[in-house]
C-alpha cells in the first residue's frame, strides 16, 4: 500500500453573506433548533438526506455555482440571518442556572461517558446510554449548566446493520471522516494537542476533538495518530469492540486519559460525573494528581475525591458491569499504583470491590466507581431499589432502604425527538413557555387549548410520513437484498397510513422479548389483518454482534413479516439509528415496550413519543413504573416478577393481547360524526399534560444540579479551603471517630409512658443514657428507630427521628438523649435506637461504615 507523505484539509469557500453557514454547522445546537433544520434542507433537500443531516459534510458536497444563488437568494439570507441571531441569542443569555445561583466563567463540571447520542451523522453512540449522555449535553446548555463532557473518538463508531435473505444480522463496518463532521481537532499553534499515557512497555499517544453542543464543549479522545503502533492506533477504532484488554485500554484511555486532557486544555473540574463505569478510573487520576501537585497522602486524596465524584449506573443486572481479572488490572494498573498512588497491591484491589468480608479476584468497575463516589444513582425509582438489591451486600448492617443509592429518573431532550409539525403546534397554543420551560406543567396545561382535530390532523401527517419513510426503507433493503421484483414492487403498498400504528424499536437484548408479541402469530394476525380496524407493527433494532439469541429474534420477526398474510402489516426496518428512531416516535400511535421487569434500568424510547403525541403500552418497569396512569397509556400486568420465566411469557403475552383487542384497538376505532377519536384523542392529551413536564432531561439536569452538583462543588470548595487545611481538619476528624467508636456504648434506654397503650395523636416519649468516651455530641447523632413490628423487615417501611442531648458537657463521656415517636396512625409498633457519625460534610451517615445499634 502507498503511503502519503503529508496532508492538507480542504473546507468549502462560502460568499462572505453565507460565512455565518459555517460557524452554526459546527455547533450542534442547530439539531434541535428547527428553523436551522429548515434553512439546512431549504439548501439542498436531496443532499441533506445523502449527506445523513451532516451540514458540515453538505457544504463540502453543494457546488458553488449553488452558493452564489444562495447569496443572491434574499429570502434565504433573511432567514439565515434570523437563524444566526438566534443562536447569538441562544449562546449569550442568561439560562436558568445563572438566574438560579451565578455566572461561573469556567465549567466546573465534567461530565465522562463512553458513548454520546447526539445526531445520527456523528456515529458514536450505540444505544440509549448514548442517547441519554446526549440529551444530558443539551439540556445543560440549555440550563447554562458550567459542564464540560468527555468521550472517546471512534473512527468506526458502531456497526451498520444490514440483513441477509433468511433474516439474519450482519455487521458492516464504515470509517468516519472527522474532518468532514461538525467537529474539529484542537490545536495549539497549529498544531494538534496532544497527551501521553505509559501502557506496559510503551507510550500511547492521544490527540482530542471537540464537539460543540451548543455552549457545552465535549472532547471526544483519538489514539489513531501516527506516533503509536498500529496495535494502539486500532484502541478508539470502534465502540464496544475488539476484546477484554481492548475494553481496558479504552476505559484508561477515557478516564485517566480524559482527567489529563481537561488539565493540558487548563480545564480543572471540582465536580466529575460518571455516567457508568466505563470512566470508573478517572478517580485514580484525580488521586494522582493531588498526591503528586499537593503533597496529599493517598488517603487523604481519596477521600477529597469521593466528596466531588458522582456515579449514575444504569445497569439491573451484574452482568452488565465490566469486570477485568486482577491479572489484566495488574498488567496495566502496577507501575501506576505503586509509584503513582504509592500504595500496596492489598489496598488497590480493595478499591475494586465493596465486598469487604473477602479477598477480591477481579476488578470491578462499577465497585471502583463507588467506592469513588459520594453521590451513587440508579435512573428510575425502580432502578434505585433493583440497584440496592444487587449491592446490598456491601452495606452490612444498614437498613435496605437507607443503602445510599439514591436515583434520579432519566428524560429526554424534547426538542431533539418532536416533530417540526408537533413543534409548531406546541409553541402556537403554549407560547414560547414551551420552549424555555419545558419541564413547567403550567405551560402544558395549554394543551387542553389545542382544538381536537387540529392535533389529530398534525399526529396523522407525521404517521403518514412514517408510512411513507417505512416504504421506501423497505424496498431499498429489498433491492440491496436482491429481492425479486415482485418483492421490490409490492414494498409500494406495506402499510395503512390511517391504520393503527404500533412501534418497537430498541436494542436487541433477550430480556427486551422482541418476539412476545409472535407468541400467539394465529392471535396476531386476526388483530392485524382486521379489515374494519386494521393494526400494523413497525419494528426496528439491533443485535449486539456477539449476541447469537438476540440476532434470533430479529430473524423470528423477520420470517414471521415474510407471511402472505402479514407482510402488509408487520416490516422490520434495518439499521436503526437516530433518523430511523425519530419517523418512528413521530408517527407511531401507540409505544410497545415489554422487557422483563426489573431489567429495564429506565428505558427512554418511550418518553420520546409522549410530545409527538404517541402513547405507552409497557410492562410496569424502568420509568414507566412510575409514569403509569390510566388515564396515559396502559400496562401489562401489575409489576409482578417470576421465577418460572416461561409462564411468566405466557401469561403477559395473553395480557398483551388482551389489552390490545378489547381496549387499545377498540380505543383508537371509536369515532364521532366528525370521524375523530375523542376519547384516544382525549388520552393524547392527558398524557402531553401530565407526562411531557416530567420526563424529559431539562428536569432531570435540573436534579443532578440540585441534589449532586452544587453539593459536590461546594465539598470541593470547602476541602481545598487554607491549602487544603480544612481537608486535614475533616480527615482528622473521621480517624479521631474511627479510632474511639468501640468505645461507644448503650447504658439504658427508658419510656415514661406505659408501653402497652397510646393513644393516636400522642407522644410516644423514650430516654437514653449513652457513653460517647472520647467523642462528643457533635461527632454523632442518636436516632430512634422503628416501625410496625409486621412490616419490620419490609422496605421503606421503618422511620427515624433525632434524638436531642440534653447534656451540656460531660467530663466522664455520658450523655443524656430525649426523643419523641409521634403516635400518627394504630398499630402496634416496634423501635430501638442507633448511633451514627456526623459532619457537615458527610454525604450520608453511612459512609464510614459505623453504626451502632441499642
Amino acid at each position: 500500500m502507498i503511503s502519503f507523505i503529508g496532508n492538507f484539509n480542504v473546507i468549502p469557500s462560502l460568499p462572505k453573506k453565507l460565512e455565518p453557514l459555517r460557524e452554526i454547522a459546527n455547533n450542534l445546537y442547530w439539531s434541535w433548533n428547527a428553523d436551522a433544520l429548515v434553512l439546512f434542507r431549504r439548501m439542498d433537500r436531496e443532499l441533506w438526506v445523502e449527506s445523513n443531516h451532516n451540514p458540515v459534510l453538505m457544504l463540502g458536497m453543494l457546488s458553488q455555482e449553488r452558493f452564489e444563488e444562495l447569496a443572491e437568494d434574499q429570502g434565504f439570507i433573511s432567514h439565515l440571518n434570523r437563524v444566526y441571531f438566534q443562536f447569538e441569542v441562544y449562546m449569550k443569555e442568561s439560562k436558568w442556572y445563572q438566574k438560579k445561583y451565578e455566572e461561573s466563567p469556567n465549567p466546573y463540571i465534567a461530565y465522562f461517558s463512553a458513548e454520546f447520542g447526539l445526531t445520527e451523522c456523528l456515529q458514536i453512540y450505540s444505544g440509549g446510554l448514548g442517547v441519554l449522555a446526549g440529551d444530558h449535553l443539551k439540556s445543560a446548555s440549555d440550563l447554562g449548566i458550567p459542564l464540560v463532557a468527555v468521550g472517546l473518538c471512534y473512527k468506526e463508531g458502531y456497526f451498520q446493520q444490514y440483513l441477509s435473505n433468511d433474516g439474519w444480522q450482519q455487521e458492516r463496518y464504515e470509517l468516519i471522516d472527522f474532518y468532514n463532521q461538525p467537529m474539529t481537532l484542537v490545536e495549539d499553534k497549529g498544531e494538534p494537542v496532544k497527551i501521553a499515557l505509559e501502557f506496559p512497555g510503551r507510550t500511547v499517544t492521544i490527540q482530542i476533538w471537540k464537539i460543540q453542543v451548543g455552549r457545552v464543549p465535549l472532547y471526544l479522545l483519538d489514539t489513531n495518530v501516527p506516533e503509536n503502533t498500529p496495535d494502539d492506533q486500532r484502541i478508539t477504532r470502534s465502540l464496544y469492540g475488539g476484546n477484554n484488554e481492548t475494553r481496558i485500554q479504552q476505559e484508561i484511555v477515557l478516564g485517566i486519559g480524559g482527567i489529563r486532557a481537561l488539565h493540558v486544555l487548563n480545564i480543572k473540574p471540582y465536580v466529575c460525573h460518571m455516567n457508568e463505569g466505563h470512566s470508573a478510573f478517572l478517580a485514580l487520576e484525580r488521586i494522582r494528581y493531588l498526591i503528586q501537585n499537593h503533597d496529599i497522602t493517598f488517603d487523604e486524596a481519596k477521600e477529597i475525591g469521593f466528596y466531588s465524584n458522582i456515579f449514575t449506573t444504569h445497569t439491573p443486572v451484574p452482568a452488565g458491569i465490566d469486570v477485568f481479572p486482577n491479572e489484566l488490572v495488574e498488567k496495566y494498573f502496577g507501575n501506576f499504583y505503586r509509584k503513582e498512588l504509592q500504595i500496596n497491591d492489598k489496598v488497590f484491589y480493595r478499591l475494586g470491590t465493596i465486598i469487604k468480608s473477602k479477598e477480591p479476584s477481579s476488578f470491578n468497575m462499577a465497585h471502583l466507581a463507588m467506592n469513588m463516589a459520594g453521590f451513587v444513582n440508579g435512573v428510575s425509582k425502580l432502578h434505585g431499589a433493583v440497584s440496592k438489591k444487587m449491592w446490598v451486600e456491601g452495606f452490612k448492617n444498614i437498613p435496605f432502604d437507607e443503602i445510599p443509592i439514591d436515583f434520579i429518573t432519566n428524560g429526554i431532550h424534547t426538542l431533539s425527538h418532536l416533530s417540526n409539525e408537533m413543534h409548531e403546534l406546541l409553541v402556537r397554543y403554549l407560547g414560547d413557555g414551551f420552549v424555555s420551560d419545558i419541564e413547567d406543567e403550567n405551560v402544558w396545561k395549554a394543551v387542553d387549548d389545542i382544538p381536537d382535530e387540529e392535533l389529530w390532523r398534525t399526529h396523522e401527517r407525521r404517521r403518514e410520513r412514517l408510512v411513507a419513510f417505512t416504504r421506501a426503507r423497505l424496498r431499498k433493503q429489498l433491492i440491496t437484498r436482491g429481492a425479486s421484483n415482485s418483492d421490490i414492487e409490492a414494498a409500494k403498498e406495506v402499510l395503512d397510513p390511517s391504520a393503527l400504528t404500533i412501534g418497537f424499536a430498541r436494542r436487541f437484548a433477550t430480556y427486551k422479548r422482541a418476539n412476545l408479541i409472535l407468541r400467539d402469530v394465529e392471535r396476531l394476525a386476526s388483530i392485524l389483518v382486521n379489515s374494519k380496524k386494521p393494526v400494523q407493527l413497525i419494528i426496528a433494532g439491533k443485535a449486539h454482534p456477539k449476541d447469537d439469541e438476540g440476532k434470533k429474534l430479529i430473524q423470528e420477526i423477520v420470517s414471521t413479516a415474510k407471511d402472505e398474510s402479514l407482510r402488509k402489516r408487520i416490516v422490520f426496518i434495518e439499521n436503526y439509528d437516530m433518523n430511523i428512531a425519530r419517523y418512528m416516535v413521530e408517527g407511531c400511535d401507540v409505544w410497545l415496550n415489554n422487557p422483563r421487569r426489573p431489567l429495564e434500568a429506565s428505558g427512554t424510547s418511550g418518553m420520546k413519543i409522549i410530545a409527538n403525541g404517541g402513547l405507552n403500552f409497557s410492562v410496569l418497569d424502568g420509568w414507566w413504573d412510575e409514569g403509569y396512569h390510566y388515564t396515559c397509556g396502559w400496562k401489562i400486568g401489575n409489576g409482578e416478577e417470576y421465577d418460572n420465566l416461561d409462564y411468566q411469557d405466557e401469561v403477559e403475552s395473553n395480557m398483551l393481547f388482551e389489552t390490545l383487542e378489547n381496549e387499545i384497538v377498540e380505543l383508537f376505532y371509536d369515532r364521532d360524526n366528525s370521524k375523530l377519536p375523542r376519547k384516544w384523542i382525549q388520552m393524547m392529551k392527558n398524557s402531553m399534560k401530565k407526562l411531557a413536564p416530567v420526563y424529559n432531561t431539562n428536569r432531570m439536569v435540573q436534579q443532578y444540579t440540585d441534589m449532586f452538583y452544587l453539593r459536590a462543588h461546594n465539598n470541593r470548595k470547602k476541602l481545598m479551603a487554607n491549602n487544603w487545611s480544612e481537608a486535614h481538619k475533616f480527615l482528622n476528624w473521621k480517624q479521631n471517630v474511627l479510632n474511639n467508636w468501640n468505645q461507644i456504648n448503650f447504658i439504658s434506654v427508658t419510656s415514661e409512658q406505659a408501653k402497652d397503650q397510646m393513644k393516636v395523636g400522642s407522644k410516644y416519649l423514650i430516654t437514653s443514657e449513652i457513653f460517647l468516651g472520647k467523642l462528643t455530641p457533635e461527632d454523632v447523632e442518636v436516632q430512634i428507630y422503628y416501625g410496625k413490628l409486621d412490616d419490620q423487615n419490609k422496605a421503606y417501611a421503618n422511620s427515624f427521628v433525632e434524638m436531642e442531648c440534653k447534656t451540656k458537657k460531660s467530663s466522664v463521656g455520658k450523655y443524656k438523649y430525649n426523643g419523641i415517636i409521634n403516635c400518627n396512625i394504630t398499630g402496634q409498633f416496634g423501635y430501638t435506637l442507633r448511633i451514627l457519625p456526623k459532619h457537615s460534610l458527610l454525604i450520608n451517615k453511612f459512609e464510614l461504615g459505623l453504626i451502632k445499634w441499642a
